[in-house]
């Protein structure tokens, strides 16, 4: 064991960042586009590989092409540290690659103290997290919690099939059911992430510390009624697919007033009119429902309101309905053990830090089926993120690897 105490190089952990973010850049927009099975995904994921091979780590990939790069004993569990690098379109450049990055540069940091550990660390970029097709596949395959229906059924919302996306790559999607890994191969899982909203910046606390993940639900749903003139179709003729869009639109604080919590979030992400032409009555109407929250018993609830919903707007509206189930993460407590390690390790460094849920989804939450996890939040400014004016500051994001350097030399006994 070293007796010099590890610390993150903060320049070399933003170059490594700013090669991440090569992939996938649009210089018109500034945002990210490294989606899932994509050709920049990929290429990052080469990239990144190369990093981790020229460190010195043994890296290897599986099915879903999660990607993972060892330091230390083989043979024995490990320490798993990191998140995504896949994006959603037109994304930020510090959600999930930011995770990823801190990992390699603690073990960076790790290999530069001359630290040997005594459990392996292993560092881990996951694949499609961000719902392309729906879930968290990467996590999902390594936890086992894969259905064969789900890989078959599974599409974007332009209609791609999961299946087909990877196959051209050069994947078999139904390899995501070779990928699970034994229960207990992995003693913790650590994550760092930025928080994608305001909290954190609002109280001015550099350090989240995460104590639950809200679930997620989204919900296909079409409209379909009649396109016709819209000169010469009466208004109570007509079958308008985008009134009965709009009309369960206005109903959702009315669901969350009756139905919700605190912590409840419902979202139309996605519209698509047909024949989406000035002059005529939409036909018919496609639309994506997020809903979330941290507790499913109020997920539920949400869902079943919803429903009640979609069907008196199509009602309303003289319009026929259909509801697809895309994809169902269930909310998740995450280890209280492992909170009290990462609070413990933020006092010893004087850094502020409060415990909070998460609105959003992350690897963390799948991987708790499988191991203990833990998730560190860093300050998102003006709460922004899926969008090209995301940022975290650099003195935060210092902090917070940091924390996950020293949390990650403790629990694997260096």
């Amino acid at each position: 064991m070293s007796s010099t105490h590890p610390v993150i190089d903060l320049p070399r952990l933003r170059r490594l960042l700013d090669g991440v973010n090569a992939f996938g850049f649009n210089a018109v927009t500034g945002g990210y586009n490294r989606t899932g099975y994509s050709a920049d995904d990929m290429a990052v994921r080469d990239w990144f590989a190369n990093e981790m091979g020229k460190d010195g780590l043994k890296v290897s990939r599986d099915g879903v092409n999660n990607l993972f790069g060892r330091h230390g004993p083989e043979g024995i569990p490990c320490m798993m540290a990191g998140s995504h690098l896949d994006t959603v379109p037109e994304g930020g450049g510090f959600d999930g690659s930011l995770g990823a990055c801190v990992a390699l540069e603690c073990v960076r940091a790790m290999k530069d103290a001359g630290i040997e550990p005594k459990t392996p660390v292993v560092v881990i970029a996951t694949a499609e997290e961000e719902g392309r097709f729906g879930g968290m596949l990467g996590s999902q395959a390594i936890a086992g919690k894969v259905a064969p229906e789900w890989i078959e059924q599974a599409s974007d919302s332009d209609g791609v099939r999961l299946v087909d996306a990877m196959a051209a790559h050069g994947l078999d999607a139904r390899d995501a059911l070779k990928a699970a890994w034994a229960p207990g191969s992995i003693r913790a899982f650590l994550e760092l992430h930025i928080e994608q909203g305001p909290v954190l910046e609002r109280s001015a606390v550099p350090i989240g510390i995460v104590e639950a993940i809200a679930g997620v639900c989204n919900l296909q749903v079409r409209y379909e009624g009649t396109a016709n003139h819209s000169g010469t179709t009466p208004m109570d003729m007509r079958a308008d697919a985008f009134a009965g869009l709009a009309r369960f639109a206005s109903a959702i604080p009315a669901i969350l007033g009756e139905h919700g919590s605190a912590q409840s979030r419902m979202t139309i992400g996605k519209v698509e009119l047909h024949p989406n032409f000035p002059h005529t009555i939409p036909g018919a109407a496609d639309f994506l429902i997020n809903l979330r929250d941290t507790s499913e018993p109020v997920m539920q609830a949400l869902r079943a309101a919803c429903l009640d919903r979609i069907e008196a707007a199509a009602t309303a509206h003289g319009l026929e309905w259909t509801v697809t189930d895309k994809s169902w993460l269930s909310p998740v407590s995450l280890d209280p053990g492992l909170r009290g390690v990462l609070s413990e390790e933020a006092e010893r460094l004087g850094t502020a830090a409060t415990v909070m849920p998460s609105g959003a989804g992350h690897d963390a939450q799948t991987m708790q089926s499988l191991c203990p996890s833990g998730l560190i939040f860093i300050p998102s400014r003006g709460g922004i993120s899926h969008a090209p004016e995301e940022w975290s500051d650099w003195a935060d994001i210092e902090k917070g690897a940091q924390l996950m350097l020293n949390a990650l030399v403790r629990l694997s006994g260096a």
